[in-house]
């Protein structure tokens, strides 16, 4: 007969069993959460944003630029006006000079250090620099760069690493006081604290939580915010088992950098080491203490103790945080007096962190995706240095702004119907110094400037000119051209009969006179003569990548281009020829600022020029006395700017492309609905140029001598040469060999021109 098992043996048996899988499971449990303790402290801990810097401001003597601008780029770059400026970040202004202290920074060349400066100025700009330290002038310095915006991580989280050795002694007595007495001496979690904290709790004196800084670190760099018992217990695992790998100054250097600080609209603020410029304009290094023991008192509520939102509340708990640390013995008694009293010091503005250039940063956002993938710009913290220039944006969004509601108002359109884009670039080197996307410039959505595509109307004029140009022999400026009627047939379509804006017809026109006054079938005849094809392959080498439509109808326009790609098209006019890719992006450094990538020049000749120098010449005739002399009213007529009006059918699209000696725009009007704002390019899009250009005190535009030009006298009339003194003569440039051989007779002579040469004749030339 078998033997019966014993209950209660059976019942060890089974809490034996059950004993054995239980810590099974809990050591499993364990190693599970070690492993992933490990994974993400000794890995990559953050998703780094990559920041983006505006060009730096070079100062030098001979420098076009007044007081009231540099005092603007101060302002952007977030120095403080000072009666005695000593440290970096400060400046004073007084009558013709403006004395300042610059920032230290770290370019792709090099550090460069704070350097005392006084800059003086005369009526054309700057006159010199000295440097106070020395007592002696400098020849150039460079202003730190601003910082315009970031590309930031999925969680638009943004931070600055700090390293330990970094991090002012009595920020993290404040720390210490405040948040964890027992940090040194426990081992993740402290059981005395946690009941400490239980009766200060309910007696309401004390400012102490009941987890560890390592709890805290815990949480909010592994595990969610639910409030549960699993959650809690797994904290306190996991922070026994990061004091076992990890010092404690390796969990203190990583809590300083993961902690939340404050918003920025979406953006996120991390970590002390961004707290400290967000909140006080300076570097964590320079804190003070009841700057540090405020960030600190912050963090129990960053939203509820704001200094900026609740300045009370945030001075009544950072003041409970001196306490502490009085308490702690941090600080004395004498001290506490004194620190208590001191204002909170936060700035009113925080430096920039989302972009206040969105449409900008949309461009060199695109840019850098040539070489770089999304990923790499949102987690490495790479530094991006742009060619964006704040005194050209700033006078840009201002022309749009202002022009656009005083167009309006005269028109009395309903407010806000228009809209706009603008491109601004160095003609030098294809620099884009300014990109405006909208009317409101602030807006970070459809991005007009880039994204847009309307129809470029008589923008596209000079490329039919420039294939005329060409081909010399046939064509120069003095060539007449037929404006007369013309009505074209074609199979399968209604025929088209194109009409001049003033509805009349012009005969016989010098071709620089049908550029200059827009003359659309005079131009349609030209291009019909060349050929559409040939017009388009120009366009292209010009700088358009898309295909586009060879139809009649694209020699007036009707194709449709975005203001980027018009900005391209220009830039290679502006440039005599030479195809440099529109740039944004200067230099990319590594986080530890070691130079990735640097963006050269890129330059190719893909026309020829001598017909773009004849071509320019025809587009300075736009603006002296052609559809764009209304800009002198914005602009001394001895800049000598060359540009091109543009209006589309039914005054859908309003147009400007223009450039100086050392800058080139493009403006767009129109509104987002296609429907008629009844503006030409000059009553539109040209009013906002010159309202922009003027503040900006250009170059003029003084073109190079070309060996293959030369300079003969023309009779207007005939077309044919003539002697300088005739009362109808000009002097046009000419490919050589190109010039007229026959000559007109010169029937009269201008009065001015005959006396001219009779004192010539007499005292000589």
């Amino acid at each position: 007969m078998a033997k019966r098992r014993s209950p209660k043996k059976s019942k060890k048996k089974f809490i034996i069993l059950f004993a054995l899988a239980a810590l099974f499971v809990a050591g499993a449990w364990v190693g599970y959460l070690d492993v992933t303790v490990r994974a993400r402290f000794e890995g990559k801990r953050w998703a780094l944003p990559a920041r983006v810097y505006a060009r730096p401001l070079e100062l030098y003597p001979g420098l076009s630029l007044r007081p009231a601008d540099l005092t603007a780029e101060l302002a952007l770059l977030g120095y403080r006006e000072s009666s005695h400026p000593k440290e970096p970040g400060t400046y004073r202004r007084r009558n013709r000079a403006l004395d300042l202290v610059t920032r230290p920074f770290v370019f792709g060349d090099g550090p460069q250090d704070a350097v005392s400066l006084t800059v003086e100025f005369d009526d054309r700009g700057v006159s010199a620099l000295i440097d106070r330290g020395e007592n002696g002038s400098v020849h150039l310095v460079r202003l730190d760069p601003a910082l315009i915006g970031g590309i930031y991580p999925g969680k638009n989280e943004d931070r600055v690493l700090v390293q330990l050795n970094e991090v002012p002694q009595h920020l993290i007595d404040a720390l210490v006081a405040v948040e964890d007495h027992r940090f040194y001496s426990h081992y993740g979690i402290d059981p005395r604290g946690i009941a400490r904290a239980i009766i200060a709790t309910a007696s309401g004196d004390s400012v102490q939580g009941g987890s560890t800084l390592t709890q805290q670190l815990v949480k909010n760099f592994y595990l969610s915010a639910e409030r549960t018992v699993k959650r809690k217990l797994t904290e306190m695992v996991m922070a026994v088992l990061l004091e076992i790998h990890y010092s404690k100054d390796e969990i203190l250097e990583t809590y300083l950098n993961e902690v939340y600080l404050g918003q920025d609209g979406n953006r996120a603020i991390h970590g002390f080491g961004l707290a400290a410029p967000f909140f006080f304009d300076k570097p964590l290094s320079q804190l003070s203490i009841p700057e540090a023991a405020l960030l600190v008192g912050m963090l129990k509520g960053p939203g509820y103790y704001s200094p900026r939102s609740h300045p009370k509340r945030a001075l009544k708990r950072r003041n409970l945080a001196l306490a502490e640390m009085a308490e702690a013995g941090f600080i004395d008694d004498g001290q506490l007096g004194s620190v208590q009293t001191a204002p909170l010091g936060v700035v009113d503005r925080p430096p920039r962190g989302t972009s206040p250039y969105p449409a900008f940063l949309n461009l060199v956002h695109r840019q850098l995706q040539r070489d770089y993938r999304d990923e790499d710009l949102r987690s490495e913290g790479l530094q991006i240095f742009t060619t964006l220039d704040p005194r050209v944006q700033r006078a840009a969004e201002g022309a749009l702004s202002k022009r656009l509601a005083a167009l309006e108002k005269g028109r009395r359109m309903k407010a806000k119907t228009l809209q706009g884009a603008l491109l601004v670039t160095s003609t030098q080197n294809a620099e884009v110094q300014a990109v405006v996307g909208g009317r409101d410039p602030r807006f970070e959505g459809f991005n007009r400037a880039l994204d847009a595509l309307r129809p470029i109307g008589s923008l596209v004029k000079p490329v039919v000119y420039l294939t005329a140009l060409q081909h010399p022999q046939s064509y120069t400026l003095a060539t007449r051209l037929d404006d007369s009627p013309l009505v074209l047939q074609q199979p399968g379509t209604d025929d088209w009969a194109p009409q001049n804006y003033d509805k009349e017809f012009h005969g016989q026109v010098p071709l620089r006179t049908a550029l200059a006054h827009s003359y659309n079938v005079s131009t349609v005849r030209l291009g019909l003569e060349l050929g559409v094809p040939q017009v388009m392959a120009n366009l292209r080498r010009l700088g358009v990548d898309r295909d586009l439509p060879e139809y009649a109808s694209s020699l007036l326009g009707a194709n449709a281009l975005s203001p980027l790609e018009v900005t391209q098209i220009y830039q290679t006019i502006a440039s005599g020829g030479f195809r440099t890719p529109l740039s944004t992006i200067r230099e990319v450094l590594t986080a530890e600022g070691e130079s990735l990538q640097r963006y050269p020049l890129n330059v190719e000749q893909t026309i020829d020029g001598a017909p773009l120098y004849l071509l320019t010449v025809a587009m300075q005739e736009v603006v002296r006395e052609g559809t764009a002399r209304q800009l002198g009213k914005f602009l001394p007529m001895p800049l000598d700017t060359a540009g091109k009006t543009g209006t589309t059918d039914d005054f859908r699209d309003s147009w400007f492309a223009g450039f100086t000696g050392d800058r080139l725009a493009v403006v767009w009007v129109g509104r987002d609905d296609n429907k008629p704002t009844g503006l030409t390019g000059a009553a539109g899009a040209m009013t906002v140029w010159g309202d922009m250009m003027a503040g900006l005190d250009p170059e003029p535009l003084i073109l190079p001598e070309l060996e293959h030009i030369e300079a003969v006298w023309i009779d207007q009339v005939s077309g044919l040469r003539s002697d300088r003194g005739c009362r109808d003569a000009i002097e046009l440039p000419f490919i050589a060999g190109s010039a007229p051989t026959e000559s007109a007779p010169c029937a009269q002579r201008s009065l001015g021109k005959s006396l001219k040469g009779v004192f010539e004749r007499i005292f000589g030339k």
